[in-house]
């Protein structure tokens, strides 16, 4: 099963190839930030996405950000292997 997972972006790597470094209950991975980061809505450090195969798909708000990590914790087995596919996952 691919999950779509809330990160938190901690860190603007490179604009010009879109590359940030985000957050996902305490594993870091870069991310591609060109769906969401663009001259009509920027993302910046703090901000949280929904990251999807090393993608970051759409801006969230904090709370449904937090609400939707709730909801995939309680799915248990799917969240666990989603979060060990991005530990091994490589953007550079």
């Amino acid at each position: 099963m691919c999950l779509g997972i809330p990160g938190r972006i901690v860190e603007i790597i490179d604009e010009d190839i879109f590359l940030a470094k985000a957050e996902v209950s305490g594993v870091r991975r870069n991310i591609n930030i060109g769906l969401v980061h663009h001259d009509e809505a920027r993302v910046e450090v703090g901000d949280w996405v929904l990251i999807h195969v090393g993608f970051a798909m759409s801006k969230l708000d904090e709370a449904e950000a937090q609400a939707t990590l709730q909801a995939l914790e309680e799915v248990g087995q799917a969240f666990h292997e989603e979060l060990e596919e991005l530990r091994a996952s490589q953007i550079e």
